[in-house]
């Protein structure tokens, strides 16, 4: 079995394809030109160069493909131009889920985030079901995140098997550019925060969100969230 890993040299699909790999999956690795390969050094993986723009370079990376974890995105929290966002994020994901659907892929799994779920307004624990709309996502990377993953369950609605994983703030090994959050753990431990908001994160090690991520591969519905 050929499983597609898109994103796969970044800090969370990295997790991904090793926890692929423990269970002997052959696995393929979509990046783009300018991705540090780091996290791929020494692993037993095919890569091949594409970007979620590139119609073309995605239909030839999920030739052969059964199983389809698409873990890129463009993670930045905030961009000069948020239509760039948009463009990776949204219409990227829309068309890679579309032509895997094309191309017989028999199970998806797309990575949304823990930010697109709702707040119950009382204060009570939220979950997957809880009200959530557009209006309430603050900033362009949460929004494209939102739009991403109604795309998704839009087409879940036309029968493609996309399962949807929301993690939280994932933290661990291998964070090399650092992510943003990692970025904020190195300036912490360092001394070179000048201040702190009162406020709270929830992390999560970046081998239990791989973990996840099989798990919903394995056993989750299409068109829910987990």
């Amino acid at each position: 079995m050929t499983v597609l890993v898109t994103g796969g040299s970044g800090f969370v699909g990295s997790a991904v394809v090793r926890r692929l790999l423990a269970e002997d999956a052959s696995v393929r690795v979509l990046v783009r030109t300018s991705s540090p390969k780091q996290n791929l050094a020494s692993l037993p993986v095919e890569i091949v160069v594409g970007d979620l723009l590139d119609r073309a370079s995605l239909t030839a990376a999920l030739r052969g493909i059964r199983e389809l974890y698409h873990v890129a995105a463009d993670y930045r929290l905030w961009a000069r131009d948020p239509r760039v966002l948009h463009a990776v994020n949204v219409e990227g994901t829309r068309t890679l889920l579309t032509l895997a659907g094309d191309a017989g892929v028999e199970r998806i799994v797309h990575t949304s985030s823990v930010a697109t779920l709702g707040l119950d307004p009382d204060g009570r624990p939220a979950d997957e079901q809880t009200p959530v709309t557009l209006a309430d996502m603050i900033g362009p990377y949460k929004r494209s995140k939102f739009l991403a993953e109604q795309a998704a369950r839009e087409l879940a609605a036309e029968g493609l098997p996309v399962v949807i994983v929301n993690p939280s703030t994932p933290v661990g090994p291998r964070d090399i550019r650092p992510t943003p959050t990692g970025e904020v753990i190195r300036k912490a431990a360092t001394g070179r925060i000048p201040a702190y908001v009162d406020t709270g994160l929830n992390i999560v090690h970046v081998d239990d969100v791989a973990e996840g991520h099989l798990l919903a591969c394995r056993h989750g519905r299409p068109g829910e969230r987990y």
